[in-house]
């Protein structure tokens, strides 16, 4: 163990901000905004437009990258990983939390769990209930209307 009371100034300095710039980076890694899930084709920050930041096959964090840790069929964090631990989350532009953009069946808090909260077509928190407001085809903020102007956003874990 390094005892600080003996160690130059210098040193104790650059340790402190070292471990603040490494608390840092944890934090905002944890809140990595990902666009928002939305059927939407022309909205910018939308997971359905194949030309923006957030929908593009070859955008880094996209979720519709094969390649990248979001979109990889093999990466924890990815939300076409049927295995995924550790899949985005979805966040209604209300607050409530809609589950985890994951394919894995058997997450309870997956959109892929169809007997889970997140999943079930009866569910009102869950994006695939087609007569809730965030899974309808006419609601403002759900994630299945084409024309949505409110979608639920997708943030990494």
């Amino acid at each position: 163990m390094m005892d600080l009371m003996h160690t130059p100034r210098f040193f104790r300095t650059f340790l402190a901000a070292l471990s603040l710039n490494i608390a840092g980076a944890a934090i905002s890694h944890a809140q990595d905004y990902l666009g928002q899930l939305s059927a939407n084709p022309y909205a910018p920050d939308s997971t359905g437009n194949p030309y923006g930041q957030y929908g593009s096959a070859y955008a880094p964090s996209s979720i519709n990258n094969p390649y990248g840790p979001n979109g990889s069929p093999y990466s924890p964090t990815s939300v076409n990983n049927p295995y995924a631990t550790e899949a985005p989350r979805i966040i209604a532009p209300d607050g409530t939390y809609l589950g985890r953009a994951s394919a894995n069946p058997y997450d309870p808090d997956s959109t892929a769990n169809p007997y889970g909260p997140y999943g079930s077509p009866y569910s009102p928190t869950s994006i695939n209930n087609p007569y809730g407001q965030y899974g309808s085809p006419y609601a403002p903020n759900s994630a299945r209307n084409p024309y949505a102007t409110e979608a639920p956003s997708i943030i990494t874990p």
